[in-house]
């Protein structure tokens, strides 16, 4: 089976994301901390989904989806970044984020343009 590399990037991170949810319920901030953990692991899910895809224009949809959720993952973590609720080291978290969503940006351009 082909490597799909966004799908094990969005799979690790959703791991990483479990972790962080249970160190952040620990410290009893459990709002941002249940907003984080809804957005990030729906990430993958979509891209799954898109995998499955029946249309171009179906796996486009899915992965703009999970474009959006990486987007607003980022925003939940910048968020308790600043906010400092809970101070723990978010940098790793950022970057794996950042990462994410410059590979579902060029994958969703893409599809779009072969799909014209």
């Amino acid at each position: 089976m082909k490597e799909n590399i966004i799908l094990e990037l969005s799979f690790s991170f959703s791991l990483k994301i479990i972790s962080l949810y249970k160190i952040l319920s620990e410290q009893k901030e459990y709002v941002l901390s249940k907003q984080l953990l809804r957005s990030a692991t729906s990430i993958g899910a979509n891209i799954e989904e898109a995998n499955a895809a029946q249309t171009k224009k179906d796996f486009i949809a899915k992965m703009s989806i999970a474009s959006k959720e990486a987007r607003e993952t980022r925003y939940w973590l910048h968020l308790l970044d600043k906010s400092q609720l809970v101070k723990i080291n978010y940098s790793d978290y950022l970057t794996d984020i950042e990462q994410i969503i410059k590979i579902l940006t060029k994958i969703v351009k893409t599809s779009q343009e072969n799909n014209s």
